[in-house]
């Protein structure tokens, strides 16, 4: 057992867990009750053979999934074409991982302003905008997201947080 994510939810949000194998499910949290600290919790997602869970989302409106795979394709798809289920099940196609693809390495949910970081396991660190990625189906493998070595692989996706404050509405934003 190892944690994957944490995500800060109302009580009334709809989670999407995605593993490796590109399955994932969307359920409603109030379907996971509460427990104490000692707890071992709820199944939320039923895995096969040696798939395992390598993604958290919160929906949220108007942001998309975002889908990579380990050799450095990956996909946005929009919040709608994953239908609600029942917390538990095997869950649905996400992303058709072949040798192309490889398996899911992480997903995030994304706005079209949002930037991301691309991590390989060589160390190489990409950051690129959530708009160069092109909207598809859950059941298509996706574009190119990072070049890669033939004997690289992706590592991880993680959102890029900009410590530039917005300006308030009374102050102009500064022109640098």
């Amino acid at each position: 057992d190892r944690l994957i994510t944490v995500k800060l939810t109302s009580g009334h949000d709809e989670v999407v867990l995605i593993t490796n194998a590109g399955l994932s499910i969307r359920f409603n949290e109030e379907n996971v009750r509460s427990m104490g600290r000692t707890a071992a919790g709820v199944r939320g997602i039923r895995l096969k053979g040696k798939d395992r869970l390598v993604a958290a989302a919160v929906v949220m409106k108007d942001s998309t999934l975002l889908v990579a795979g380990e050799n450095g394709i990956g996909k946005r798809t929009e919040f709608d074409e994953y239908r609600t289920q029942s917390r538990g099940g095997k869950g649905i196609i996400t992303m058709k991982t072949t040798e192309k693809t490889g398996g899911v390495c992480g997903a995030l949910a994304v706005n079209e302003a949002d930037e991301i970081m691309l991590i390989t396991f060589g160390g190489q660190m990409v950051r690129t905008g959530v708009s160069h990625i092109r909207m598809t189906g859950r059941n298509a493998q996706g574009v190119k997201l990072i070049n890669l070595a033939s004997d690289d692989r992706l590592l991880a996706i993680a959102p890029v947080i900009n410590e530039d404050e917005p300006a308030s509405e009374d102050e102009p934003a500064s022109e640098e």
